[in-house]
């Protein structure tokens, strides 16, 4: 199977709803072990529900998962069917699911650092991550992949995307498949090449019926554009165009600019940093004019705290007091534990706009 042609790709894209969601875990997950193990599973599915019927009031068409290996490895036929069960569940609040196989957001090596395992999930409150050491700390060099750095795990990882790619190759409940999130980062960028080209290879090899994607992560704005060999390969081998910006909203619109030149629909499948400067009321509003299917981070604030600002951002702080940080502002999510909205003004925005969208599609 070759790459869509850009013809494909637009047909595919203009058949659909404007996708707009979020990359979503329920708030009572401590991290993604939490999300797909059987130990209280059902706690979390029925958390799940109620955050669904939210979702769906709110006009939210779709969801971004990203799978846990280890899940796979050793509760293998329970997982399976939980990963079912839980796009059977989105599917009943009319959400369909961007599936992530791969991911190199990966912890720094540290006395703290230990293979995810299933069971009794821990976590630090007051942390991105709901970890004191996460992704988003300092990285002294390329941070270890708890899988695909060992050959033998490596297998057992594209055995797993096999598999369930196969499985749900015709899948209507998917709607993409997000081959791996941000290659290279962790300081991993010498090694992430091999890995998003057997992702590629594994699943084109599938030919599923969905859509496959990279998202580009990273761009240096002031210099025409540069990113990483990494993520240009990504964008040169995309069905769709999936990107990441935490931006201001005028280095979002000159990317946007840049990314449509390439001819292929655009989707942005992580934005919302209010701390920083990137917000519902900028970038909602311009993904629906510009009809880009938008995932932010985050839904209901919970036990992984990405309300929290990253530890990067403590850093920066403490290095340069005058850094361009609102600690008065949520970093990610649009609820609140109780449900009642972060900020109203921000959710009545989006459902405004989602009804808008929702009723072009159908003239």
């Amino acid at each position: 199977m070759e790459r869509w042609s850009n013809e494909r790709a637009w047909e595919w894209y203009n058949s659909r709803p404007w996708l707009r969601g979020c990359n979503y875990m329920s708030a009572d997950c401590v991290n993604r072990v939490d999300q797909w193990q059987a130990l209280h599973f059902e706690e979390r599915m029925a958390t799940t529900e109620e955050e669904l019927a939210v979702m769906q009031e709110l006009g939210f068409n779709s969801v971004r998962l990203i799978l846990e290996y280890v899940v796979w490895k050793e509760e293998h036929d329970g997982f399976l069917a939980r990963f079912d069960r839980y796009l059977a569940l989105c599917e009943k609040y009319g959400i369909s699911c961007m599936i992530v196989l791969g991911n190199d957001c990966m912890p720094p090596k540290t006395e703290r650092w230990k293979m995810p395992a299933v069971g009794e999930q821990t976590y630090d409150w007051g942390y991105h991550g709901g970890r004191k050491h996460s992704q988003h700390g300092a990285h002294n060099g390329p941070a270890p992949h708890f899988y695909l750095d060992d050959p033998e795990s490596a297998d057992g990882y594209f055995r797993m995307v096999e598999e369930i790619v196969t499985l749900h190759r015709d899948d209507p409940r998917i709607c993409m498949w997000d081959l791996f999130n941000e290659p290279g980062n962790s300081r991993r960028e010498a090694l992430a090449m091999p890995y998003v080209k057997r992702m590629f290879e594994t699943v084109r090899a599938i030919n599923p019926s969905q859509p496959l994607t990279v998202g580009a992560w990273w761009f240096d704005l002031n210099d025409n554009f540069r990113t990483s060999e990494v993520n240009q390969y990504a964008l040169e081998n995309s069905d769709i165009i999936s990107y990441h910006c935490y931006s201001t909203y005028e280095e979002h619109v000159r990317l946007i600019k840049y990314l449509k030149t390439l001819g292929r629909p655009l989707v942005n499948t992580e934005w919302l940093a209010r701390c920083t400067g990137n917000t519902v009321f900028d970038n909602f509003p311009l993904f629906y004019l510009e009809r880009i299917g938008c995932y932010n981070w985050g839904f209901v604030a919970g036990k992984y705290q990405t309300y929290e600002p990253y530890e990067a951002h403590w850093n920066w702080y403490r290095d340069d007091p005058r850094a361009p940080i609102d600690f008065t502002k949520w970093f990610h999510d649009l609820y609140r534990p109780s449900l009642r909205p972060y900020d109203p003004k921000e959710t009545e925005l989006i459902h405004r706009l989602c009804t808008l969208a929702d009723a072009e599609d159908k003239r």
